[in-house]
């Protein structure tokens, strides 16, 4: 490869992550509704079919988010279960991860769970950070425990639910850690 062509698809990389970063500060700051392609164009300072020639539209800078959205949580998720090596406290660490994720990137959070996007989940399609997201939970249980992908599912599902009660203020959070732990024992101490 030549050296422009190298340099060229650099520009181009940096160019598509400007605009993902971009949509990303706009949602957070002023909702998705906010984002909009001509607005993008402004506040990354190219015209709107330089934008088109990265995205084919909001849609699909949605789900550019959102996957970027499951690499960082991907890597939250690792780093709260392994800091806690015992299997219970791991568990609890990677669904406290999660719930804080959740909170402190409302507008990610909805990009990646919410918003209409063709990412898909438990599909030989499903992008490797979503994977990797999943992976995260399963590592909480052990190898021999032969539900251990079911077990992360409906975990997974039960954070989802209780982040999204939680963010519309229909349950409280003042007893969010008791949840964690009810939650975390019905599945540490399920047979396998």
């Amino acid at each position: 490869m030549s050296v422009i062509k190298a340099r060229r698809e650099r520009e181009r990389a940096q160019r598509h992550q400007l605009i993902i970063t971009a949509a990303r500060e706009l949602a957070e700051a002023e909702g998705w509704e906010a984002v909009t392609t001509r607005r993008l164009a402004e506040r990354v300072e190219y015209s709107q079919p330089v934008l088109y020639s990265h995205f084919s539209g909001k849609d699909a800078i949605v789900r550019a988010v959102a996957i970027d959205g499951f690499g960082e949580l991907a890597a939250h998720l690792r780093r709260a279960r392994l800091a806690n090596p015992e299997l219970r406290q791991a568990l609890h660490a990677a669904c406290r991860a999660y719930l804080d994720f959740a909170t402190e990137r409302p507008a990610l959070y909805q990009a990646m769970f919410v918003m209409p996007t063709d990412v898909k989940f438990a599909h030989a399609e499903t992008p490797p950070p979503l994977r990797a997201c999943f992976d995260e939970f399963v590592g909480c249980f052990r190898p021999d425990n032969a539900r251990r992908e079911l077990f992360a599912e409906v975990i997974w599902s039960a954070l989802h639910g209780i982040a999204t009660l939680s963010a519309s203020g229909r349950i409280p959070l003042d007893i969010q850690d008791e949840r964690l732990d009810f939650l975390v024992t019905q599945f540490i101490d399920a047979p396998s």
